[in-house]
């Protein structure tokens, strides 16, 4: 259902995606994506970006909207299938790192996004004025080999000192 002849997006603008052409198909299949963190590179004038995570303070999983096609009883498996992150402006110093961030949404906010009988006006409201304030994250430098999947175990994600 997503336009053809382009390439998939990997999220969706919160300021687009309710009325957006290319994603009107799918606005009504809101789901929510549960992360712990995210990591986003940053030029800083070295040979290499440095990667940063991005978590909640609270270190609570991090509730990402989405919309999305699946298959289902009306609705075959097909090549179109899967998810967008809904994201938003970055605020504050989260904007150093990157200038936009997924719209997170507080549990009960998340319970809501699901629910068959929320109408789209309110959903839509939701993502444009509820998601969690920047203020509730945290980011820190990790090792620049995070970015390889060769590389594996925890201290990749360890804050740098």
């Amino acid at each position: 259902m997503l336009a053809k002849d382009r390439a998939a997006p990997i999220n969706a603008r919160v300021e687009k995606v309710a009325h957006g052409p290319f994603f009107r198909a799918i606005w009504p299949h809101r789901s929510i994506i549960a992360i712990d963190n995210w990591f986003e590179w940053v030029d800083e004038g070295g040979p290499k970006k440095q990667p940063y995570r991005i978590r909640r303070k609270d270190q609570a999983p991090v509730l990402c909207a989405a919309i999305g096609q699946y298959p289902n009883a009306e609705h075959e498996p097909g090549e179109h299938d899967g998810f967008v992150i809904i994201t938003a402006d970055s605020a504050g110093g989260m904007v150093d790192i990157h200038d936009r961030r997924p719209v997170v949404l507080a549990p009960e906010l998340a319970r809501e996004w699901l629910d068959l009988v929320t109408p789209k006006e309110r959903a839509e409201q939701m993502v444009l004025h509820q998601g969690e304030p920047t203020t509730k994250f945290e980011w820190f430098k990790v090792n620049g080999a995070v970015g390889n999947v060769r590389n594996q175990g925890k201290g990749l994600i360890e804050l740098l000192i």
